[in-house]
């Protein structure tokens, strides 16, 4: 595993089912995957919502919602008011999975190949500038 890839060989739980799932298994089938790190409590993750949501519209990447100590109830009610553009979200309630990700805080987005190699990583709030960056790295 090169340096620039992600380790993926680990469980998560999704969010609104519960179940766990190996993480490799999520990221099968796509050539880009976006992965977001977001949490209910975080202001800046309300800013970013709508970026989230124009790029879930126009791309056909499949976008993966990491919720970082968070609580449930309060997850659902942050996608209920700001939208939930994810296709799937998991559970990381100690942190853990964002610091295997080499993430620093909330919101952090990792643009990753099938390879598994981060071809972009976004530190803070998504702005239009990285919208269009996204789009153009995906080809739409």
């Amino acid at each position: 595993m090169s340096e620039n890839q992600i380790f993926t060989d680990f469980k998560v739980v999704e969010l609104i089912e519960e179940k766990q799932i190996n993480f490799n298994k999520v990221l099968f089938g796509k050539k880009i995957y976006l992965i977001n790190i977001w949490s209910s409590w975080c202001e800046p993750c309300k800013d970013e919502s709508d970026k989230l949501l124009e790029l879930k519209n126009d791309t056909s990447i499949m976008m993966i919602g990491i919720n970082y100590k968070d609580k449930k109830k309060n997850a659902l009610n942050f996608l209920k008011l700001y939208g939930d553009p994810f296709d799937q979200i998991f559970i990381d309630k100690q942190g853990t999975i964002s610091i295997n990700f080499g993430a620093y805080g909330v919101p952090e987005t990792f643009l990753v190949n099938e390879d598994n190699k981060v071809l972009k990583k976004y530190i803070g709030p998504l702005n239009d500038e990285d919208v269009y960056e996204i789009k153009k790295i995906t080809n739409n």
